[in-house]
């Protein structure tokens, strides 16, 4: 059913949930993981100028760490891809080109306060990717699966 699974990770708590689902998905579907992180442009763009290539550099590794804590949390072979630009707009594009069968992608990100019900980021790839959006929620401390 599921052949190739892309799972977003801004390596925040709450996306982690997210990327715990997508693997097990791919794990019982025998599918190809593609883990992706996104640089946000309107984030450097929206810094002072002077700072925006350290910015950059920051958003940068801070992706390669999140995609590195996904590959070492599965004995899948996972393809990782930092990519810059616009997060809904990368997402969906690397999907479409990679065919995936599913997007994975939590609610909210290092954002997510600032969304009542999904994070924006989530909305947008919900409302336009053309292949199945899997949302995960994190759960309240609390609570159980």
């Amino acid at each position: 059913m599921f052949e190739t699974i892309v799972v977003a990770t801004d390596g925040s708590e709450s996306v982690q949930r997210a990327v715990d689902v997508a693997l097990d998905l791919a794990g019982r579907f025998e599918a190809t993981v593609h883990a992706i992180s996104i640089v946000d442009t309107d984030e450097i763009e929206s810094s002072p100028e002077r700072l925006q290539d350290e910015m950059e550099r920051a958003l940068k590794e801070q992706a390669e760490a999140a995609l590195a804590d996904v590959a070492a949390s599965t004995d899948l072979d996972v393809t990782t891809s930092v990519r810059v630009g616009r997060p809904a707009t990368e997402i969906r594009e690397y999907a479409d080109a990679h065919d995936a069968d599913l997007v994975a992608m939590g609610t909210r990100g290092r954002h997510g306060e600032n969304r009542f019900l999904l994070g924006s980021v989530a909305e947008r790839i919900v409302r336009t990717c053309p292949m199945p959006v899997l949302t995960v929620r994190q759960l309240a401390a609390d609570e159980t699966l």
